[in-house]
């Protein structure tokens, strides 16, 4: 169902880590601020994607789709933005079978990257504060380079850092922005059944596969897993 790869590289939020308690909080925060209600976290996590921008946007006009006022979202960026920095990962966690998953693909010798449309301060603060920087060998925030997700430049982009080819290389994630940057880079997909992805199932995006823990990855690469494919 998966082609044993030789590059992986993995989401972060929604992926790897489940980050909407903190985004929740300082949105709630950053709206109480403004003098309005506040939203309350299972609002907050159909929003997430897209990069902390979007996020905020998506708040101030409390919908996926639509623009606030320029002149509010040019105030309550900066009120986000530092309300975020202090609260980066003090109440996000890492999801179950993360770092099994993790441990096996570092212990098989596959070279990893962390590939995500969060801003650089950020994805660097919550890898390491959650322990996770170390299994990666490459990390690509939504600021690294001019374009994000799902273009498909980071993943090429990750691809030429280790010399791997595409067709080879594995894209793992939880969103329709995943699955997109990886078909237009040219990478096999996998998608984990969590996640963020506005509240549609993943598998209406089609990956080559589907799984509930990111630690039933590794068996599929020798063809011997409970992978769902598509």
């Amino acid at each position: 169902m998966l082609r044993k790869p030789e590059l992986i590289l993995i989401d972060l939020d929604g992926t790897l880590v489940d980050s909407v308690p903190d985004l929740a909080f300082c949105v709630d925060a950053m709206m109480r601020a403004l003098g309005r209600p506040p939203h309350g976290e299972d609002r907050v996590r159909g929003w997430v994607g897209n990069g902390i921008e979007r996020f905020v946007r998506r708040a101030l006009v409390g919908a996926l789709e639509g623009e606030p006022d320029e002149a509010l979202f040019q105030k309550a960026f900066p009120m986000f933005l530092e309300l975020y920095a202090e609260n980066t990962s003090k109440r996000s966690v890492v999801y179950p079978g993360v770092r099994q998953g993790l441990d096996r693909m570092k212990a098989a010798g596959y070279p990893m990257g962390c590939v995500t449309n969060k801003a650089g301060r950020f994805t660097a603060a919550l890898l390491q504060d959650l322990g996770l920087a170390d299994y990666f060998d490459l990390v690509i925030s939504g600021d690294s380079l001019p374009r994000k997700k799902p273009d498909p430049l980071p993943l090429c982009h990750g691809a030429r850092h280790f010399g791997a080819s595409p067709a080879r290389s594995l894209m793992v994630g939880d969103s329709v922005n995943d699955v997109r940057a990886a078909r237009a880079a040219g990478f096999q997909v996998a998608c984990v059944s969590y996640g963020y992805n506005h509240g549609r199932d993943i598998r209406e995006a089609e990956p080559d596969a589907v799984v509930d823990s990111l630690a039933e990855l590794p068996p599929a690469f020798e063809g011997n897993s409970k992978l769902c494919p598509i």
